[in-house]
């Protein structure tokens, strides 16, 4: 199992995947929103979304579980 992690501070915009789909490496999973700016959070492993961690509109930190992959 992995998981795919923030890359920054910021609020969680927008979740592009749902539980039980298939991504690949360098797949668009998340937005994130900090400072009026949307940055994209891509795979950085492949596998099958298992759980989303951090729903949207929460805040997170720089190497927070976004989604367990299985």
């Amino acid at each position: 199992m992995s998981a795919i992690q923030s890359t920054m501070a910021g609020n969680v915009w927008k979740i592009t995947v749902s539980v039980g789909d298939e991504v690949k490496v360098g797949q668009e999973v998340a937005i994130l929103e900090s400072m009026k700016m949307e940055i994209p959070i891509e795979a950085q492993t492949a596998g099958k979304v298992k759980t989303i961690l951090k729903p949207e509109g929460e805040f997170v930190n720089e190497g927070d579980d976004l989604i367990e992959l299985e």
